[in-house]
């Protein structure tokens, strides 16, 4: 019997990194930015849907990454 229990689960939001920390089922923790989240998610569970938030679970402020522009350290 499959448990609807998270496969991805996003740390809270901070704002003295562009990433969010990632737990991938399996995998660990990964420091993440907006742009590398879904492929992430495809490349381990290329049927998972990014937007079902039984098996994507967020701390805090879903969707939301910390602001960072191109040049910042």
């Amino acid at each position: 019997m499959e448990t609807n229990k998270p496969l991805v689960e996003v740390a809270e939001f901070r704002t003295d990194s562009r990433y969010r920390l990632v737990r991938f089922e399996g995998h660990g923790w990964e420091p993440l930015g907006p742009e590398e989240f879904e492929p992430r998610i495809h490349q381990l569970f290329p049927d998972l849907d990014p937007h079902d938030p039984a098996r994507v679970q967020w701390a805090d402020r879903p969707w939301e990454w910390p602001a960072w522009h191109p040049g910042e350290a």
